[in-house]
């Protein structure tokens, strides 16, 4: 019958000592630490898997989303993340969709991985893969270390400043800094890249047959969408969908994980079995992760409203841009709603309905853009973390909008520049957001 062991103390070596540790190697933490390192600071970066990059990379979701204003006009985010696309393009691992509120641009996960890689080791910065963190150590108040567990066994990182962008709130939740869910999570997904549906003819759709009652290996009624990856006739799907799993508990991310296995498989089963053709398709990758849209939050100094996205209110301590659309998935599996920053709604049902509407009446003028701000990032009551990507604090709505990658990365560079004011003793909730956002525009950020 499971109980409890008391686990013997232990005396645990320190073998890092800098000043910004950060949890979480996705592409919002290896911003994060490259930023800082930038200004000067010694950084390391605890990841659990093997490779950084996080949903880009070890989740494949290879898509980013416009870096352009809703109208498609102004440049609305740069910094890092033009300068990561740069690198990509220059791999010939980059595809240009056109702006547009679905997608701008489609990459090449393993590319971005090497170049993550690349990206790191320009900066000096100390990677720990294959790392678990562990627990905080914190005195009156303020974190000291981050115990880590990994092949050699367990060990510590000494830190002045940690930023948490676990994406699950790992960190911040294990400091006892106070964090919340949602009651409706939106459901992860687990994508795949096939090869071999370019073959089936240009009137084969995927999202019709794969949700297609009359096939027994058919998906539970959803969404999917995907996206040509550079290289031979490569596609990444997302079609899955797992319902009722909060990704932050360990049971349920390998009952997850499963489930969105298995869903592929029934996909490959329908093509293999039903389609003229569709033996002929080819798996040729799954995620090391599944896709987690939504778990734990920071309950942060301030928690980002649908309505303040949707009304493109301005914030005088703002560290990011965004014009993706507000895109809630129902946790019951009902559907999705999409929110417009032109007051259009669009709510897809299970079925294959579609509704168009409106969240608002027309307006003379449409906000373009909305923004982020740094309140987001700072958890209540803390003194040295911060957090970055989508352990943010946004309600359902906005958080809808802001959890896309080309958001998160923005909040992993801000993270990182105040880091350098924290590290000289600064506490985060004192922040001087003005020479924050200086900073931010002198290493190329889009500060509006």
């Amino acid at each position: 019958m499971p109980g409890t062991i008391d686990e013997p103390a232990r005396r645990v070596p320190v073998v890092e000592d800098c000043d910004l540790c950060v949890v979480g190697g996705s592409t919002s933490g290896v911003f994060a630490a490259v930023a800082a390192a930038r200004l000067g600071l010694r950084c390391c970066v605890v990841e659990a898997l093997g490779l950084f990059g996080g949903t880009a990379t070890a989740s494949l979701v290879c898509i980013w989303h416009s870096m352009l204003d809703a109208r498609h006009e102004q440049p609305i985010i740069a910094g890092l993340a033009k300068e990561v696309i740069d690198r990509l393009r220059e791999r010939d691992a980059l595809r240009d969709l056109g702006a547009s509120v679905l997608s701008h641009y489609a990459f090449s996960p393993f590319e971005l991985a090497l170049e993550l890689d690349k990206l790191l080791l320009e900066h000096g910065i100390r990677p720990f893969l294959h790392t678990r963190f562990v627990a905080p150590v914190a005195d009156g108040g303020r974190l000291t270390h981050a115990i880590i567990e990994d092949k050699t066994g367990r060990r510590a990182i000494r830190a002045k400043v940690f930023i948490d962008a676990s994406g699950d709130g790992d960190l911040i939740h294990r400091a006892g800094l106070p964090t919340w869910r949602d009651d409706q999570l939106q459901p992860p997904t687990t994508t795949a890249i096939l090869q071999g549906l370019g073959k089936l003819g240009p009137g084969f759709s995927l999202n019709r047959v794969v949700f297609d009652p009359q096939y027994p290996e058919a998906l539970r009624p959803g969404f999917l969408w995907g996206t040509n990856v550079p290289g031979d006739d490569m596609y990444m799907v997302a079609g899955t969908r797992v319902h009722g799993a909060d990704c932050s508990d360990a049971d349920q991310l390998t009952g997850a994980e499963l489930e969105g296995r298995r869903q592929v498989a029934s996909m490959l089963a329908l093509l293999r079995n039903r389609v003229p053709g569709g033996d002929g398709v080819r798996l040729q990758g799954l995620p090391a992760r599944i896709g987690i849209r939504q778990s734990r939050q920071a309950r942060c100094l301030h928690r980002l409203t649908e309505r303040e996205v949707l009304d493109g209110v301005r914030f005088p301590d703002a560290v990011a841009n965004g014009s993706y659309r507000v895109d809630v998935h129902f946790a019951a599996g009902d559907g999705l709603v999409f929110r417009y920053l032109d007051g259009r709604e669009q709510t897809i049902y299970a079925d294959g309905r579609r509704e168009e509407g409106r969240w608002r009446e027309p307006v003379p003028v449409d906000p373009a853009f909305y923004q982020i701000p740094y309140r987001c990032l700072v958890p209540q009551g803390a003194v040295n973390v911060l957090a970055a990507g989508r352990c943010l604090d946004a309600d359902r709505g906005a958080f809808g909008a802001v959890r896309v990658m080309i958001n998160a990365m923005q909040t992993g560079q801000a993270a990182g520049v105040a880091a350098a004011q924290v590290a000289a003793g600064t506490p985060v909730a004192e922040m001087d957001t003005g020479r924050l956002r200086a900073v931010l525009a002198e290493q190329g950020a889009v500060v509006i």
